[in-house]
């Protein structure tokens, strides 16, 4: 089988995750990405089981872990900072709500490109405008001009994929757990250790603070409420909007709200779920979010994309017939993907209840979840099934 020639469109996560493994059977991939240059920023993400399997099988496990947040566990604060409830990293294996490999968004993106972009073509400033598959070959035109035709194309691009949309249109359908939460970089203060502190306010929100390694500090804010479009507003009208909806939480609120002025890197997503009743159309297939996110709730966003990429591009490796290689690939991601999703709509209630008497409960039942008599019963809880999978082995050649 002559190497084929593959566009991939996205380059967060499994966008280079699976131009990198497609390029080791020496494929002709390009990934175009719509951002102007390499984004760096973004939240703290984990990579846990299956999805830790598949990075030692890439070869990036070491450098991973070279470059984690060394965070050493969640702390539960009140307003004073004091903390009531707190969970190690090692609570839970390395597997619980901090994993024991944190890393930032854009470091991981980094590695992976770092050590594909010998082999991939990547394209950044640039996005799909038209979409055709004839049945032999898929054209594309992108929006800065020009025509390409490729064998297939994967797409790879997040919760709002554009070019999904484009393709399946009524098809998408989302699932909405009625929660927002803003991202964002605050400098760092010392108060700021290797701990990530979680402070929960009544009304159903809350305010985090994360260490990263680049000498500033990640901070996330949620808050409860069913999708009213603040995603769509301009950056300005985000910020305007947490300011007044934080405005009267204490503890260290007030300097978070302050850094939103300056901060560049701002995000607010309402939090939800992809639902597709197939993931490839033709010559066309779904990778990551586009295809099927769990949402930030369901801790398994990363290791989704991280074997989903593995699987997809050993399958079409494997079978010459696209068609073959994208059911292959369904068919073994798709139980996986169900447990990930599996995720209560309650779930962002129990995570920040919405009374003071509410969040002492919880903070109770927190210092509970780690004593020798609770911690199998809260390990199910507190630890995502994240290697509900077994993975096929796949060689670098493409066989028919």
């Amino acid at each position: 089988m002559k190497p084929q020639k593959i566009l991939v469109t996205g380059a967060s996560i499994a966008g280079p995750a699976l131009a990198y493994c497609l390029s080791r059977q020496g494929m002709d991939v390009t990934v175009v990405e719509r951002a102007p240059a390499f984004r760096d920023g973004g939240q703290t993400i984990d990579v846990r089981g299956a999805g830790r399997e598949v990075v030692r099988r890439m070869g990036l496990e070491e450098l991973i872990r070279a470059n984690t947040t060394h965070e050493q566990g969640i702390a539960f604060v009140d307003r004073n900072n004091q903390t009531k409830a707190f969970i190690g990293v090692d609570a839970f294996d390395g597997d619980g709500p901090i994993a024991e490999l944190e890393i930032l968004r854009g470091e991981l993106a980094k590695l992976l490109i770092q050590h594909s972009e010998d082999r991939v073509t990547y394209r950044f400033g640039d996005s799909i405008e038209t979409i055709e598959d004839d049945g032999e070959q898929v054209h594309v035109r992108f929006e800065q001009g020009g025509e390409q035709v490729y064998d297939l194309v994967i797409v790879a691009e997040g919760i709002g994929s554009t070019t999904r949309n484009q393709v399946f249109g009524d098809e998408v359908k989302r699932r909405p757990l009625d929660l927002y939460t803003a991202y964002f970089t605050v400098p760092r203060q010392p108060s700021d250790g290797q701990v990530m502190r979680w402070h929960n306010l009544p009304g159903g929100r809350c305010v985090c603070l994360r260490p990263d390694t680049l000498g500033t500090t990640r901070a996330f804010l949620t808050f409860q409420q069913a999708p009213s479009g603040y995603e769509k507003l301009a950056q300005d009208e985000q910020k305007s909007l947490l300011k007044k909806l934080f405005a009267d939480a204490g503890w260290e609120t007030p300097r978070v709200l302050a850094a939103l002025d300056d901060t560049t890197d701002l995000y607010l997503e309402a939090v939800g779920q992809v639902k597709m009743p197939r993931w490839s159309k033709g010559r066309i297939v779904l990778l990551g979010d586009a295809a099927y996110c769990a949402s930030p709730i369901s801790g398994m966003g990363t290791s989704l994309g991280l074997c989903g990429a593995y699987v997809l591009a050993g399958e079409v490796g494997r079978h010459a017939d696209h068609r073959r290689a994208f059911a292959a690939y369904e068919a073994l991601m798709r139980p996986f993907v169900a447990q990930a999703q599996s995720v209560p709509k309650f779930a962002p209630r129990l995570a920040s209840p919405h009374s003071r008497l509410g969040i002492a409960l919880g903070h109770a039942v927190l210092r509970m979840a780690t004593a020798p008599g609770f911690k199998k019963l809260f390990g199910k809880i507190l630890s995502p099934k994240a290697d509900a999978i077994v993975l096929p082995d796949y060689d670098d050649s493409p066989r028919a």
